[in-house]
């Protein structure tokens, strides 16, 4: 059996077949491989994914330098763009993600409602609505009217827009919000022990982010009654009361407003701001004495009026020595002093007088008793 001789190169100058023993047969060399995840870096920072680009990239330089591949300038490059490219994407979202969400409206999830999808600038006093999980303290929820005879979550008090100019702070528009929402309340609904207890005051301000972007200066007060399955309004204005009924509640909730605005830092860090918010709480109490001290010469109400405008005095007395108080001990014992000066019964008793409601509020139920038994007057701010 033969065996065929081997293919021998074309003769020529410079070829010997085969090569001598030992002599090392010429090999071509290679170039290094070319790094994968160095393209992938660049193509997918680019085109698709940064974030997923920035992984690439450092994942290539590690291989390049291990491995001794090409890539290494593609893989800076890829990662640089990557870089760029993410940075791109979190200020479009950030900016322009609400828009686009909104965009989708309410059949993008489950955000929905019994009722007709209302814009807030659309709703004003009397309306009745409801959000979706009855959640009221959700950031700009969805709103949905609905008639106030069937359930629902909210009852709009008042529809207001706030100043122009720039964005007034968190604090002083929150501020704002607040005493302008407690007066709108208690005109709506003037008698406030009428209220059930689940009702509790809420509004819906603008943002930092909608005032700025997209002019939004409209304040919503609402009655919150998510609670609980509640129907029917609760207005009580001065439509639906007597002259007598107003002129009383008119004074007692002014009262109340000048006691709810409170300073919030304690009193020996703000003695000056205290001091002023005692002679505001002295004009109020003064206000009502004087309507008090023309009734209470009438024969159906003029005992409860009576009892009712010893106690203010009383108070008033307190309150004008805090309004002087020269440490902080001697306004929170001339505070206390005021505070017990008045009692819940009398009031209770000088309200059925008028034919108002006597259901005494949680806000008002403590361990601060006062002559007549009870905690006195207390911010109806507390009610929330």
């Amino acid at each position: 059996m033969s065996t065929p001789a081997p293919q021998q190169p074309p003769a020529g100058p410079g070829h010997q077949w085969p090569p001598p023993w030992g002599a090392p047969v010429p090999v071509r060399p290679h170039p290094p491989a070319l790094n994968g995840f160095a393209l992938a870096s660049l193509l997918v920072g680019l085109l698709c994914l940064p974030p997923l680009g920035i992984v690439f990239g450092g994942v290539a330089l590690v291989q390049i330098a291990r491995k001794r591949e090409r890539g290494k300038v593609l893989a800076l490059v890829g990662l640089a763009v990557s870089v760029v490219m993410t940075g791109l994407l979190v200020f479009g979202v950030g900016r322009y993600g609400d828009e686009v969400l909104d965009g989708f409206g309410p059949s993008a999830g489950p955000e929905t409602a019994e009722g007709e999808l209302t814009d807030v600038s659309e709703l004003r006093a009397g309306d009745c609505f409801n959000v979706p999980a009855g959640d009221l303290l959700a950031e700009r929820p969805l709103l949905f009217r609905i008639g106030c005879d069937q359930v629902h979550d909210a009852e709009v008090t008042a529809s207001s827009l706030l100043g122009q100019g720039a964005f007034p702070g968190a604090a002083p528009l929150r501020r704002t919000a607040e005493d302008a929402c407690w007066k709108a309340q208690d005109a709506y609904a003037m008698d406030t022990w009428a209220l059930p207890r689940y009702a509790g005051m809420y509004y819906f301000a603008p943002t930092r982010e909608s005032w700025r972007r997209e002019g939004d200066r409209r304040l919503l007060c609402l009655i919150g009654t998510a609670d609980e399955e509640h129907t029917g309004s609760l207005r009580k204005d001065v439509s639906r009361l007597t002259g007598d009924q107003v002129a009383l509640l008119g004074v007692l909730n002014a009262a109340d407003q000048a006691l709810g605005r409170m300073p919030y830092e304690e009193v020996d860090e703000a003695l000056t701001e205290y001091r002023t918010w005692a002679r505001e709480v002295d004009t109020a109490l003064g206000a009502e004495a004087r309507m008090l001290q023309g009734a209470k010469g009438r024969p159906d109400v003029g005992a409860a009026a009576g009892a009712q405008l010893k106690e203010i005095e009383a108070a008033r007395k307190e309150w004008q020595k805090a309004s002087r108080a020269a440490r902080p001990d001697d306004f929170q014992r001339a505070w206390d002093a005021a505070l017990a000066a008045t009692s819940v019964r009398t009031e209770k008793a000088l309200r059925g007088a008028y034919g108002l409601s006597t259901t005494v509020p949680e806000w008002l139920e403590g361990p601060l008793p006062g002559p007549g038994g009870g905690p006195g007057r207390g911010p109806s701010s507390e009610s929330i």
